[in-house]
């Protein structure tokens, strides 16, 4: 697929709904939904200047933050618990416990032992986005082939050498699905947790914009959130392109043969 068809279809659905969106809207003006020409001057007016400082940017630390620290934990854990059928077992029924709870909810939990701080936020963003990258590692590693395994052992290939050549490589699909999973769940936790208690962020800005009833400003903070989803997704898929670089190309030789 040439670079121009990749453009054209990236950006062909969102420019016929602004399309849409404009011609709707041609009437007369209605007090909670903005003009895209007034959503845009309101965007570049709330979050060009001194909030891109004081609520973006620390949303997005946040964020990352919370996101690498969801994608470490859930890989190494994922990877011991895999490994270990004994291990799967002793821990499967308390992963289903934590798994079923409802992430916000534990916000006020989060809350009274940790207070409201960063330190909170990020908790929340781990507490709910890890699930994905956790089971999908348990998975991915369980299904290592049992050929490749044997042959590894039958080399004296063990411990971390095992791990970086044969369980890793092999669970990456998985993998890579679980960590795509992770950051829309990040994202939206990020933002549950700024609306409870914080004092900055995206957020408790679009939280305090509804209040204060300003309407474009709160469209403009679900218009950034909407931005750094796609974001995420471009980073992502980039990622993923280059790390299961040899995956495509076996895919790709499979679907010619």
């Amino acid at each position: 697929m040439s670079i121009l068809k990749r453009i054209a279809y990236f950006v062909g659905l969102p420019l016929l709904l602004i399309i849409m969106w404009w011609a709707l809207t041609l009437g007369e003006p209605n007090f909670y939904v903005p003009t895209p020409a007034q959503l845009i001057t309101t965007f570049w007016e709330v979050w060009a200047g001194e909030r891109f400082a004081t609520d973006f940017l620390p949303s997005i630390i946040r964020l990352f933050i919370g996101l690498i620290a969801t994608i470490t934990l859930g890989i190494v854990l994922g990877i011991l618990i895999g490994s270990f059928r004994w291990l799967r077992s002793l821990t499967e029924p308390l992963l289903e416990f934590f798994r079923a709870i409802p992430p916000p909810v534990l916000v006020p939990l989060f809350i009274l032992l940790i207070g409201i701080n960063d330190q909170m936020m990020i908790f929340v963003i781990i507490s709910g986005s890890i699930w994905p990258v956790l089971l999908n590692t348990v998975e991915g590693v369980r299904a290592v082939d049992e050929v490749l395994s044997d042959t590894s052992r039958t080399y004296g290939i063990h411990g971390f050498s095992r791990v970086r050549h044969l369980v890793l490589p092999a669970a990456s699909p998985q993998i890579m699905t679980g960590v795509r999973q992770s950051l829309s769940i990040g994202l939206i936790l990020m933002v549950i947790s700024e609306m409870f208690g914080a004092s900055s962020g995206i957020g408790y800005t679009i939280v305090l914009f509804q209040r204060g009833f300003a309407i474009p400003e709160m469209w403009s903070g679900i218009a950034v959130l909407g931005l750094i989803g796609i974001a995420l997704s471009l980073i992502s898929k980039a990622i993923e392109a280059r790390v299961l670089r040899w995956y495509h190309g076996v895919k790709e030789v499979q679907r010619d043969s």
